[in-house]
Parts: C-alpha cells; sequence; structure tokens
C-alpha cells in the first residue's frame, strides 16, 4: 500500500494511535518500536480494541486484512504527517530552542486561538513521535497550526521540516542543553539553526529576538525577519519588564497599544515568550485586547514555573526542565525576587555528558554568589560540595527532609530536570 492509499484510508479514520492502551474506537494503530517495547506484538491487541487497521513492518503472526504491512511504521507515519500537511495553505509556526520553547508555544496559541481555529503541540510532545502525530491531528477547519519542535542532536530539526514545512519559524534561544547528543554549544546552534535554514531555503519568515546578536547572526539571508526584544531600535515589537517581584509584568513599548501586561508567570526569563507572542499576535491581525487578555490568562501547568501557595509559604515548582542556561535565569531570578526567608531546593541537570561534573560545579558557585535560609541540592553530579548545602543522592531522600521542615513565611525555588521528578517532594 502506497502513502496515497493509506492516506485515503486515514481520511476515513482520522485518528491515529501509537500506544494501544489509548486505543479508540476506529483508530489508525501505528505499531512502533523503540529500546524496550515492541508495538508490532500488540497488533492483534489494537485491533480487539477497536482499532479500524494496523500498520505494521514485522511479522505479527496473525492473517487478517486489517494489517497492513510497510517497510518502516515510524518512517510510513511521518510520511502520511507530510502528506496530510501538504493538503493545508494556513500558516504553520515551528518553534524550537534550548529553553522556553514549551511556554513561548502556549502563549502564542492562546493568542491566536483567542480569534481563529489554532492546533498545536499537546504537551511537549515535540519529537520524531509527536511532531508527525500532532500533524494528523490537525482538522479541515485549522486556520494556524504550532508545531514545537525538541531536539537533542544535529539533522533532527532538518527532519522535523521535510513533513512539517513551516511557514514561520521562532528560536526561542541556544542555551547549553542536551550537550551530550549535540556535542558542543557550537552545534547546539547549528542544530537549532536547521529551522532557520528551511526559512531561508524556502521563503520563509522568522521572528527573531534581535537582543541575541548569535540569533542575528543565524537569521541572516532569511527572506523575511519580524524582529522583536527589549530595546526599540531596529525591532517592530519591543517590551521591558515592569515587575518581576511576584508575577511578571510587561509594557509593551514598541509596536502595540497594549502598554501593560499582569501574567500568571514567574520570572524575567519570561518576557522574550511574552514579546514573541505579542509579536506573532500583532503580526496576524490579532486584537489587542485579545492578545492581553490571552497572555494575563495563561496558567502554566506541568510543573513549569508554576507559583504555588502552601499555608504561608510560596511555592515556586519548575521541575519539568533543566539545563546550565536555565538554572542560571532560575537562580538569578529568585534572587532578586521579594521574599527574606528563600529556599533552593534543586535536583540534578541531565544529558550534559563529559561537561556534567564542571557545570554542576558552575551552578554550585553561582548558587554561593546570593543568600539563602537553605540550599538542597538532589543527585549525584553535585560534588564536593560547601557544608551549608544539604546534599541528597535522590529525591526520596530530600522529600523526607521537607517533610520534616516547619517553614513559615518562605520563598521556594524547587526545580530540576524531568527525570529527577523533583514534583514528588510536595507530594
Amino acid at each position: 500500500m502506497d502513502i496515497t492509499e493509506l492516506y485515503e484510508l486515514y481520511l476515513q479514520h482520522p485518528s491515529v494511535e501509537t500506544d494501544t492502551r489509548k486505543i479508540k474506537r476506529g483508530d489508525l494503530f501505528f505499531a512502533l518500536k523503540g529500546v524496550n517495547f515492541n508495538g508490532n506484538h500488540y497488533a492483534q491487541a489494537a485491533l480487539d480494541a477497536g482499532a479500524s487497521f494496523c500498520i505494521v513492518d514485522e511479522a505479527t503472526g496473525h492473517v487478517n486484512e486489517k494489517i497492513i504491512r510497510v517497510n518502516d511504521s515510524l518512517q510510513t507515519l511521518q510520511q502520511l504527517a507530510k502528506k496530510h500537511r501538504e493538503q493545508f495553505t494556513i500558516p504553520f509556526i515551528a518553534i524550537t530552542g534550548s529553553n522556553g520553547k514549551t511556554t513561548t508555544k502556549e502563549l502564542i496559541h492562546a493568542v491566536l486561538s483567542s480569534t481563529y481555529k489554532t492546533y498545536t503541540t499537546s504537551g511537549n510532545l515535540n519529537n520524531h513521535i509527536g511532531v508527525p502525530l500532532t500533524i494528523l491531528k490537525i482538522k479541515k477547519d485549522a486556520a494556524f497550526a504550532v508545531i514545537e519542535m525538541g531536539a537533542n542532536h544535529l539533522r533532527e530539526i532538518e527532519g522535523y521540516c521535510t513533513y512539517t514545512l513551516p511557514t514561520h519559524g521562532l528560536i526561542t534561544n541556544c542555551g547549553k542543553a542536551h550537550l551530550e547528543g549535540f556535542g558542543g554549544e557550537a552545534n547546539i546552534k547549528k542544530g537549532k539553526g536547521e529551522l532557520y535554514d528551511h526559512l531561508r531555503k524556502h521563503n520563509g519568515c522568522a521572528f527573531v529576538l534581535w537582543d541575541y546578536d548569535y540569533l542575528r547572526e543565524m537569521s541572516a539571508g532569511i527572506p523575511h525577519l519580524i524582529k522583536y526584544g527589549t530595546s526599540n531600535d531596529e525591532v517592530a515589537f519591543a517590551g521591558q519588564i515592569k515587575n518581576q517581584t511576584g508575577f511578571l509584568e510587561v509594557v509593551i513599548s514598541k509596536g502595540a497599544a497594549i502598554k501593560e501586561i499582569k501574567t500568571q508567570l514567574v520570572g524575567g526569563y519570561n518576557l522574550p515568550n511574552v514579546l514573541a507572542a505579542v509579536a506573532v499576535g500583532k503580526t496576524f491581525s490579532i486584537g489587542e485586547d485579545q492578545i492581553r487578555s490571552a497572555l494575563q490568562n495563561y496558567t502554566p501547568s506541568n510543573s513549569r514555573s508554576q507559583l504555588i501557595e502552601k499555608g504561608s509559604n510560596k511555592i515556586i515548582l519548575d521541575a519539568y526542565n533543566a539545563n546550565p542556561s536555565s538554572m542560571k535565569v532560575a537562580v538569578e531570578n529568585f534572587a532578586v525576587m521579594s521574599g527574606a526567608k528563600k529556599i533552593l531546593i534543586l535536583g540534578g541537570m541531565m544529558e550534559l555528558g563529559a561537561e556534567s561534573l564542571e557545570e554542576h560545579k558552575k551552578l554550585v558557585e553561582l548558587i554561593q554568589q546570593h543568600n539563602w535560609q537553605h540550599i538542597v541540592l538532589v543527585g549525584n553530579d553535585f560534588k564536593d560540595l560547601p557544608k551549608n548545602i544539604v546534599h541528597f543522592n535522590n529525591v526520596a531522600d530530600a522529600k523526607e527532609w521537607y517533610a520534616q521542615q516547619e517553614f513559615n513565611d518562605s520563598m521556594l525555588l524547587i526545580k530540576g530536570s524531568r527525570s529527577m521528578q523533583m514534583e514528588k517532594i510536595l507530594d
């Protein structure tokens, strides 16, 4: 069965699933393989659960006309996504970056969907499986699509672009994330820059944070640039922080008459994310009242810079991701926030490879530049710590310590890589 025939089948059953536990009646099931699983083994189970057809790439031991054999199920899923993408002439906005891409995606989606039917990546399903699944969920009523692209090695963003075919793109930043996979900071810029390469080649448009010299350089040659930043010079849209001691408040100084936006985001590092959403909204003629309302009503979830109040304590839970760049801005932002009793509880940063110990050492040096009521570090890559720092190898021990404390009128920052599951401290 070629991709055209499969697409006709998809149009009859426009719901795709890769997990038999989530099968709904009529779904197309794609049997994917990973290190610890092989979906081909569950083809019959998918049919029993109500799947209309199963796409497999290995013999399943079952003879059934509803089981369709292809050379590679994942590649076929991506080819099907491309075929579906080609049916649309709407703007497809791709977003990548080391930090802030999910928040930026959510803010842009909030702004665009205030006026138009907009489809976007669910959560952070931004990999080689999540991106095609996102595309295949887009329906004919779509006016915009906002696609988040994550990457931890070279050529990954390039691959996503071949079937996402973005017309617009945005790189939030290029920081120290996934150093192990990329092999260094230069390759991080090269890898993220693959989005710019696609836009440059296909007459695309990039939204560029003009504050960062490296993004200016990387975006050179792209036919259409929309610039935003904190300085009014050279940009179409500009804004500054009005207040970041609690929730972030932003003033728009150029490009929109919105003036002040009172967000429910914590941290001045979210300013570029807000400005990106303003730039996208204005570019696509979203009303300024709608832009302001969308940004002010957006509430972060999934342990992303959430402000939680427990008794007299305020807790910033930012436990979805962590790397040297995001840790630095989170710690520095927490240092300038109001509050006499501040407590740091930080987990280890993953995927840093040979640089992990050195980057954790630098984080400790940064922490020591500020005054804290307590410092708690969790993870094996924190070594030779000063006596004023409490250290645990795992979250379970940190949770036990936390349960024994009687904090009152305190501010806490809890942050770490996703695999550390730092949010469990609060369970």
